[in-house]
């Protein structure tokens, strides 16, 4: 017995084992996922590199000549030094400055606001609509409303002069800084609709045991606004304001349709200067180059902006 069972356990230690089939670990899972992941994003991100991306390298490039759209000569940088020597170009980025101050303290808070005090109240759908209506115009349609109001012999001095204010009539469109302030007023006319909607969904993802848990608490009013609602409507704020930054400095419709950016060049945006350049002095390589400018402010601005609202969220690393 004793031989039988030591000669079966050597034909065992001599017989080959069958190799186990591998187990995959977590790094193979993690390259498999990857490869989906790259396999979905590889469309969108071909589309960001052949629309937004190529022309934007195209355009950084055309930025280094001198190019009247006949002929073209390499000037290195010499379009960027006139452009930041350029009185009209200082001009211009203050503008753009005020635009994007006043869209962000008069259509973001006022849609707050409207939305805020229309969430919960009977009328609130007919305030809501009589504010959302005018977002769902055109630009132009929206300039040529505002012009029929504010040209010299327009409604609002024909207003001002009916009800015995002559004195405070004024030539809205035709001086600067008077004519950007007005145009601001015009837009937030227009874009606060927007800002109206998406807080008007921030709301309604507040849960009412909060608000309710708040009110229990002695939180009223203005109080319930800035502790309760406001940290609430946090993420759909980082939406709006980001929006009203970006849309802010690429403003360029109501401008030239109400002042062409005149008088002279006082109310140009930084997107209405590169237009002028290029498409009305034939100034190809110098409008590239504004054009180049006001793509580095947009993403800057954008960057810095979504950088510090992720610095604010608490446990979050930058």
């Amino acid at each position: 017995m004793d031989v039988l069972t030591t000669a079966e356990e050597a034909a065992g230690r001599a017989r080959p084992r069958r190799p186990e089939a591998p187990v995959p670990g977590p790094r193979s899972d993690r390259h498999r996922a990857a490869v989906w992941v790259g396999a979905f994003l590889a469309p969108a991100v071909a589309l960001v590199l052949l629309l937004l991306v190529v022309p934007f390298l195209v355009t950084a490039w055309r930025s280094l000549f001198d190019d009247n759209g006949i002929t073209a000569r390499f000037v290195g940088l010499s379009n960027y030094t006139a452009l930041f020597t350029d009185p009209d170009f200082g001009r211009s980025l203050l503008n753009t400055l005020l635009w994007v101050v006043g869209t962000l303290v008069l259509p973001v808070l006022l849609g707050l606001l409207l939305a805020v005090l229309t969430h919960s109240v009977r009328w609130g759908a007919v305030a809501r609509t009589a504010v959302v209506i005018p977002y769902a115009l055109s630009g132009s349609a929206t300039a040529l409303l505002w012009t029929f109001l504010l040209k010299s012999d327009g409604a609002v001095n024909q207003t001002l002069a009916a009800v015995g204010l002559g004195g405070w009539q004024q030539e809205w469109l035709l001086h600067w800084p008077m004519n950007t302030l007005v145009m601001i007023v015009a837009t937030t006319w227009q874009a606060t609709g927007a800002s109206l909607i998406l807080f008007l969904i921030g709301l309604q993802t507040i849960p009412p045991d909060t608000i309710e848990a708040a009110r229990l608490d002695g939180a009223q009013g203005l109080q319930l606004f800035l502790r309760v609602i406001v940290p609430q409507l946090r993420p759909m704020t980082v939406v709006v304001v980001g929006m009203s930054i970006v849309n802010s400095l690429k403003t360029f419709d109501m401008v030239w349709l109400l002042s062409q950016g005149g008088p002279g060049t006082a109310s140009e945006t930084l997107a209405l200067t590169m237009y002028r350049q290029t498409f009305t002095l034939n100034r190809y390589g110098y409008g590239a180059a504004v054009s180049v400018v006001l793509t580095v402010v947009v993403i800057a601005a954008s960057w810095l902006y979504l950088r510090q609202q992720v610095r604010q969220r608490p446990g979050d690393a930058v």
